[in-house]
């Protein structure tokens, strides 16, 4: 299992948490899915409880990812806003978050992901995918690469953590 979320961590950070981060973190949800009670004894500082809809293991993940790796908010003009700040200033992008206030979301993700897509094009563009399950916004999400995509969904299936493409989610949601 420790082997798996290594790469998982590891593709879902795309290169903004270096291989040291991404192990202990692999490490400290490897220690939670195997034993919830002894890990909940051993750091007691930990907010976590049943109520939680998600295992121990995958709270540690998404709680240890930083704001450059995942992204959260009720709205796709925040949570675009979130990611061109992960990028910083010295990247450019062709539509500002505030164009996407007053569109409907199907077309404010469309709009997102042409432009993630247009990024970093030796790499496949980057995907926003759905990561698990939000426990206090509407919308969690990370950026994975595009050829990465396929195989950040079979290790999120074979470690029980929801995935899918932002995008594809949305319409399959809309039109079901």
């Amino acid at each position: 299992m420790k082997d798996q979320l290594i790469e998982l961590i590891g593709k879902i950070s795309s290169g903004c948490m270096d291989a040291e981060e991404v192990a202990n973190v692999a490490d400290e949800a490897a220690k939670a899915y195997a034993d919830p009670g002894a890990f909940l004894a051993a750091n007691p500082d930990i907010n976590y409880d049943d109520s939680f809809p998600i295992p121990l293991g995958e709270w540690v993940v998404i709680g240890s990812l930083p704001d450059t790796v995942l992204f959260q908010a009720d709205s796709y003009m925040n949570l675009f806003a979130q990611i061109v700040e992960s990028f910083g200033p010295g990247v450019t992008f062709n539509i500002k978050p505030k164009q996407l206030a007053k569109v409907e979301p199907l077309t404010a993700l469309n709009r997102i992901q042409i432009q993630l897509s247009a990024m970093n094009k030796e790499k496949g563009g980057y995907v926003l995918m759905n990561l698990s399950q939000p426990l206090d916004d509407e919308l969690q999400a990370v950026l994975v690469y595009g050829n990465d995509v396929d195989r950040v969904v079979e290790l999120c299936a074979a470690l029980g953590i929801a995935a899918a493409p932002s995008l594809e989610a949305l319409r399959i949601a809309l039109y079901v």
